[in-house]
């Protein structure tokens, strides 16, 4: 990035102090009241929305803004100011104006429109202040619900947000768990670590100690606690940010800073960015807001462990779609996958993606990898609305590494969606035919290392309900969710311990355990986790494998499952059939059925399976 024409931009770059042409406002003259103890005895929200809601009143979709948004998540039309999330709401986009209505509003204690410090305080006719009542993120989803139930949305299809917002999609979960048929929490937590705490603080000081603050009581001056409040921001944006993302825009440049008018220092590269991004803050946001705001998100605590989580979040009828960022150190991956845990424990049906990004928290406002967490929010919300995948009309293969592979469009109409003919079906998986035919109708199915989904999507498309996937590839993982399946990122090494013992009726595990780490340990969760196993392998021993090694001192690849190259081979390990009952054995596994197949000749193998069968298939328990 350098120093080029982006270096000022940033995720504030489509914020604005103008007037917000498009916002209503409404007011509740009943009030509320508080979680802390405190009352508003009445209560304005300014809120726009997108889109048609349905005579059923079924599509619409509430988006929560994080810290410093506001209602203005896009623009209405071409002329209308661009609006804090534009790269994912709109028409066409992955939160689709022409299907969806999209309701944003500004949250309780913000400072544009909807009540907060900078309103009028109906006892003293002047603004609150700092007599403003300290609130909490659930007395923000309060008055979202008195919204929602104003606009005649009995059931809200989805409600998402990052962040701050990905808090209060959390705190819907826990205080209205019959409210949406969706969740979509982005780059959030339970609870905020101490470091980030430690941040908040350090900019709520800044803002307290600023000479001009006056105890909060500031308006009507010339002059606010305008560089406490810039201070604050700066810290903030520097959480918002990552190593990796302030490497590409600021260090080949360092010692050349862009001349930007602010009283900040501008030294360094770095500092004329923050300089600029702290005086531009001050222009439309207020500092009482950051003050209410940062500490409501600082009391937030759902709870710090999965069991605790499992109770507070656990017992929504929707199902859930959870993004975090690799790089994200402000809301960390380690927090997503908490709550993902949390809601596998509780038996919830959960997606989770940890979107590769080196743009740290700031990743979910920008569009660097929107074809991953773009397209995973679209097809999630398809399929919430009921959208259906068909069958493609023909089957044909993509690959010639035996991975499976799905295509499927990005969009579709409002009740029906078609797989690409490409299709996700692959004529030599005779493996999966096996395993269907190894599986009692009805069964819950885990299936660890699902790659596309497409063993899943037969099982579905055979009327199975409760199926699951593992998987690390976040392509694989939005081609099984535009199938409309459940799959969590997850590491099969170290990741299968919220799953409870027997949750499943059958884990599967194909074509994958030649390429595990911990074999030993994998077999025992599946076995562990699930009434029944089901592990297919390739078998190394395979006949004509022995004789290339054997015969021409060359490493052994065939024309079926064993296609590979010594040196683009996944395979870490080479074991064969007999290898894998001996294991059994010494391990007290019991094998209840073994299907050993030649997928060159198509075809099962019954002499001699560890000899002329390259494909192996065991049925497994404890």
């Amino acid at each position: 990035m350098g120093m080029g024409n982006d270096f000022l931009s940033s995720s504030d770059s489509n914020r604005a102090a103008r007037p917000l042409p498009y916002a209503r406002t409404v007011n509740f003259p009943e009030g509320m009241d508080l979680e802390l103890g405190g009352r508003l005895d009445e209560v304005t929200v300014c809120y726009e929305t997108y889109g048609e809601l349905t005579p059923q009143a079924d599509n619409a979709v509430l988006i929560c803004h994080a810290l410093s948004g506001d209602s203005h998540v896009a623009r209405h039309e071409e002329a209308d100011d661009a609006g804090w999330w534009e790269t994912i709401v709109g028409p066409g986009k992955p939160i689709d104006t022409e299907q969806y209505f999209v309701i944003c509003p500004n949250v309780l204690g913000g400072c544009r429109g909807t009540t907060g410090p900078n309103c009028i305080n109906p006892v003293t006719g002047k603004p609150y202040g700092q007599d403003f009542p300290n609130i909490t993120i659930c007395d923000m989803v309060s008055l979202q619900k008195k919204l929602v139930d104003y606009l005649g949305v009995e059931k809200l299809l989805a409600v998402t947000g990052g962040s701050m917002g990905g808090q209060m999609v959390l705190c819907w979960a826990a205080i209205y768990p019959e409210a949406s048929r969706a969740y979509i929490p982005i780059a959030t937590a339970a609870r905020l670590t101490s470091q980030s705490l430690a941040f908040d603080i350090v900019g709520r000081n800044a803002i307290l100690h600023d000479p001009s603050f006056r105890d909060g009581q500031y308006y009507g001056h010339p002059q606010g606690p305008d560089i406490g409040l810039a201070i604050a921001r700066m810290i903030g944006h520097i959480t918002y940010l990552s190593r990796e993302s302030m490497q590409l825009k600021f260090e080949t440049d360092r010692h050349s800073p862009r001349e930007v008018s602010t009283a900040f220092e501008k030294r360094f590269s770095v500092g004329s960015y923050l300089g600029y991004q702290g005086d531009r803050f001050v222009e439309r946001f207020d500092a009482n807001s950051y003050i209410t705001l940062t500490m409501a998100m600082d009391l937030f605590d759902l709870g710090d462990n999965r069991e605790a989580l499992a109770k507070t979040i656990g017992a929504t009828e929707g199902r859930w779609l959870i993004l975090s960022y690799t790089s994200d150190w402000l809301f960390p991956p380690e927090e997503s996958r908490l709550l993902t845990e949390a809601l596998i424990r509780s038996g919830t049906r959960v997606s989770y993606c940890n979107v590769p990004s080196p743009y740290g928290h700031d990743s979910f406002l920008l569009e660097h990898n929107l074809e991953i967490y773009g397209e995973l929010i679209r097809a999630f919300l398809a399929n919430a609305n009921g959208i259906t995948i068909q069958e493609p009309a023909e089957a044909v293969s993509n690959s010639n590494t035996g991975s499976d592979t799905v295509s499927a469009p990005a969009t579709g109409g409002r009740k029906q969606a078609t797989v690409d003919p490409a299709s996700i079906f692959h004529p030599d998986r005779l493996d999966y035919d096996r395993i269907i035919d190894l599986i009692p109708p009805g069964s819950s199915v885990l299936d660890l290392g699902c790659g596309h989904g497409e063993l899943l999507y037969r099982l579905k498309q055979r009327g199975f309900e409760k199926l699951t996937g593992v998987e690390l590839d976040e392509e694989a993982i939005v081609s099984c969710s535009r199938l409309g399946l459940d799959v969590l990122y997850l590491d099969l090494n170290q990741h299968l311990d919220p799953f409870l013992d027997g949750s499943y009726d059958y884990v599967v595990l194909s074509r994958t355990l030649q390429a595990v780490l911990d074999v030993e340990g994998l077999l025992a969760e599946i076995v562990r986790i699930g009434r029944r196993g089901i592990v297919s392998f390739p078998n190394f021993a395979y006949g004509k494998l022995r004789r290339m090694l054997f015969e021409q001192g060359r490493a052994p690849e065939s024309e079926g499952v064993l296609r590979y190259k010594w040196y683009n081979t996944p395979n870490r390990r080479f074991f064969s059939i007999a290898d894998f009952e001996d294991l059994c054995r010494e391990r007290t596994i019991q094998v209840h059925r073994r299907v050993a197949l030649d997928t060159e000749a198509q075809g099962e193998v019954v002499e001699n399976p560890n000899y002329n069968a390259d494909l192996a298939i065991f049925v497994i328990s404890r």
